[in-house]
């Protein structure tokens, strides 16, 4: 069991969502940083869909009552098991009675940890997600709480001392796009500037999405679309004209054209952006497929 001292601004407990459920009205949700999510759970020998620790802006304080082999991944942050400092994207083993310690990230927004057998929580519609938009999965992490470690959802550890992966940027953010399904509902002017301008992070940004401040984008058409699905990377531009970039917990639907989505392998690089970064995107244009 683990328990909570101290949850920092906000943790929950997330896997890989529950996918195939958008039209029953249930997004997917799981972690926004699935890259980190999931380089966390190989270094401790889970299965692809252990339920991890994600963690926004470190603060968090966890004590272990048994033995525990864990991993921090995602955002760099001091890590201090005990009078001990451990290193980001390595293994370690923390003891009964040991108290674990994530400070505030030196870049990027969102740290995870993973423990060996995953954070053991009841499913809801078969994942552990905590989906703060529509209100399932596990509360967010409070103090007291206690947590159990499961027993199923672990392989052969791998032998791994330390994965050499790069922190997140610190500065500026480029991120791929896809234009439309909407972009016909936007002046050729404001297209371009989506294509060339530089956006800016603001704090009301969180796992429903990052909202962004910057030059506006025009419409060419007035009047509303009827509400339509969405997916994860979807830029909504609302009324204000500034866009807006849903991460893993957006709704399902939407009624404001979207002018374009992030590619799902860039997602990772929106999850980690902080207040006050900017953003700029890259268009790109389908692949094709190879000619016979």
């Amino acid at each position: 069991m683990i328990e909570v001292v101290r949850p920092g601004p906000l943790t929950t407990v997330q896997d890989l969502g529950r996918p195939g459920l958008a039209a029953l009205g249930v997004g997917r949700s799981g972690a926004a940083d699935r890259r980190s999510a999931a380089l966390a759970n190989r270094l401790v020998g889970n299965l692809d869909d252990a339920a991890v620790l994600e963690t926004t802006f470190g603060g968090l304080v966890l004590r272990f009552r048994q033995v525990a082999r864990v991993v921090v991944t995602g955002a760099p942050c001091p890590v201090r098991r005990g009078r001990r400092g451990e290193a980001m994207n390595a293994p370690f083993t923390v003891w009964p009675g040991e108290e674990l310690v994530l400070g505030a990230p030196t870049s990027g927004l969102r740290t995870y940890l993973a423990v060996r057998g995953g954070i053991g929580v009841d499913k809801v519609l078969e994942s552990r997600s905590t989906d703060l938009l529509a209100g399932l999965g596990p509360a967010a992490l409070s103090e007291g709480d206690v947590l159990p470690i499961g027993r199923d959802e672990c392989g052969p550890l791998p032998s791994v001392e330390v994965a050499p992966v790069p922190d997140p940027a610190g500065f500026g953010l480029t991120v791929r796009v896809m234009p439309g399904p909407r972009d016909d509902w936007f002046t050729a002017e404001a297209l371009r500037t989506f294509a060339t301008a530089t956006y800016e992070v603001t704090s009301e940004s969180n796992r429903v999405g990052v909202r962004l401040t910057g030059p506006v984008l025009e419409r060419a058409r007035e009047g509303e679309l009827l509400s339509e699905g969405m997916v994860p990377g979807a830029i909504q531009v609302p009324p204000s004209g500034l866009p807006l970039v849903f991460l893993a917990d957006h709704p399902v639907t939407g009624g404001y054209p979207v002018i374009g989505v992030v590619l799902t392998d860039d997602l990772p690089v929106m999850a980690q952006a902080r207040p006050g970064q900017t953003v700029s995107f890259r268009l790109v244009s389908a692949a094709l497929p190879a000619a016979a």
